[in-house]
């Protein structure tokens, strides 16, 4: 499956930002879906995943900022982000694979998009 990722930008700490992912090349309902992010200087890490009927996944940094979500219809993905910090700046990464509910990451990643910069300014 391609994916491809929009939404990225600059906001003030506070703020919001809507990321999508469009897919394509494959039946998207098929797979569970997520994002990852990557901050200057660390390693990619888990920010919030969705299986195939909705259940959703978030790493405790994001829980109750950001909400994931999914149009089967569209073929899309998208992560909602509010109450944005300056420690969610990062390349943020639209993933499609399988879920794993009892692993971490719970999301086994099979295809990446390109990332989308987010930066939060204080």
């Amino acid at each position: 499956v391609q994916l491809q990722a929009s939404g990225g930008g600059l906001v003030q700490a506070g703020g919001s930002l809507r990321l999508s992912c469009a897919a394509s090349g494959r039946t998207f309902s098929n797979y569970g879906m997520g994002w990852f992010r990557q901050a200057p200087g660390k390693e990619r890490e888990f920010v919030a995943a969705i299986n195939v009927i909705g259940g959703t996944y978030y790493a405790d940094s994001v829980k109750d900022r950001f909400t994931i979500s999914r149009d089967n219809a569209k073929d899309t993905v998208n992560l909602q982000m509010n109450s944005l910090k300056p420690e969610d700046t990062g390349v943020y990464y639209c993933a499609a694979g399988m879920i794993r509910a009892t692993m971490y990451p719970p999301l086994s990643v099979r295809s990446w998009g390109q990332g989308t910069l987010v930066t939060v300014s204080s």
